[in-house]
């Protein structure tokens, strides 16, 4: 499980919030720089299972962290993706680095290490270097309304517990001439840096309320940044492409069509699927939304993403990726964090007893 740098960073971290995190060209984060590139040119990742793999492997999976890519906050992912295989090593980052920002945990106290991950055939620069340098991916311009308005009088008064309102977000620049399977691993990359997010009912993620602000009680046991499942996949696609869904799982679930900011129409393809298991893997593909039920026969009440065949689990177990409770466990028998992360779409899971139908936005 990666284990080298992860206790490296804990290490190196102890007693600092995520908040506190280095930043960039800090002596701190130089130093930071050098113990992990050394680390990671002598191969000393890996332990367990991984420690097996032969050394071409271990180069293969080699990591190198630039001093522009610092870890703070979601400026991590780009420091964990792999050279010309554009990985995005989760298992090395996603639940330190990125994960509890929103529960203002100390990074020495956070739980193990997903052991998911995912691989893209893009690099990261190719699909959201817009969200990580531009102002599109600027936290600070979620909303619809300015920052320093995020906490007034007046957005207490009409938004309450969930907050203000997302901006809605332009349409990508050059999406029609996009390849496919880019605008799907577009889909779980914009999705994937939200990894480690709390369960909230926010309208946007990184809304951070005061201690006395309303707050709508979820597993994370206080209030803090993050969002739920419909406003999650809400986002994504809105931050990602300027493509504008209902946030309300019940609409969400219900419509044939999303828009543009304008008006055009993006058709939304239901896909229906049989009650097979293997046959509901087949039809699915990467960045679909996949509604679930409560209960068998009863109302949907979650939507997740496909992760698809940019996912990597142990024994292939297929991956979705949403913002839940935090009642499964990975194949390691750990409990995965409330909020946005990695799980598993197992079989005798809830996730596949009670889906539905899922939504795909990108279709050939």
């Amino acid at each position: 499980m990666w284990v080298g740098l992860r206790e490296l960073i804990r290490e190196f971290n102890r007693g600092l919030s995520v908040q506190d995190l280095p930043r960039t060209n800090s002596p701190a984060c130089l130093e930071l720089i050098s113990r992990a590139n050394r680390h990671s040119g002598q191969g000393e990742f890996g332990s367990g299972e991984e420690s097996s793999r032969s050394s071409n492997e271990l180069q293969a999976n080699r990591m190198t962290i630039e001093p522009t890519d610092c870890l703070t906050r979601r400026r991590a992912l780009v420091a964990m993706a792999k050279p010309g295989l554009a990985a995005f090593t989760l298992p090395l980052l996603g639940s330190l680095a990125l994960s509890q920002e929103a529960n203002a945990q100390k990074v020495g106290e956070l739980r193990p290490v997903s052991i998911y991950w995912l691989k893209y055939e893009h690099s990261q620069q190719e699909l959201i270097g817009d969200l990580l340098n531009t102002e599109r991916g600027d936290p600070q311009r979620e909303a619809e309304i300015a920052h320093q308005h995020w906490y007034s009088h007046e957005t207490r008064r009409r938004w309450g517990a969930w907050g203000p309102a997302p901006r809605t977000y332009t349409p990508l620049e050059g999406l029609a001439s996009r390849s496919l399977q880019w605008k799907r691993e577009r889909v779980i990359a914009t999705a994937a840096r939200f990894i480690g997010y709390g369960y909230q009912h926010h309208h946007i993620p990184d809304w951070n309320p005061p201690a006395n602000w309303p707050w709508k009680e979820t597993c994370v046991g206080h209030n803090g940044k993050g969002f739920d499942c419909s406003n999650f996949t809400s986002f994504v696609y809105n931050q990602g492409f300027g493509i504008h869904m209902s946030s309300g799982i019940g609409r969400q679930s219900r419509v044939e069509a999303a828009f543009e900011r304008g008006g055009q129409a993006v058709h939304l393809h239901t896909i229906e699927f049989s009650d097979d298991y293997r046959e509901r893997q087949k039809t699915l593909h990467t960045g679909d939304l996949l509604y679930i039920r409560g209960r068998e026969e009863g109302p949907i009440t979650h939507v997740v993403i496909w992760i698809g065949s940019v996912g990597r689990a142990p024994h292939d177990i297929p991956l979705i990726l949403d913002s839940h409770g935090a009642g499964v466990v990975d194949e390691a028998g750990q409990h995965i964090p409330c909020g946005v992360h990695l799980r598993p779409f197992r079989e005798s899971s809830w996730y596949n007893r009670c889906a539905s139908h899922a939504h795909r936005v990108f279709h050939g």
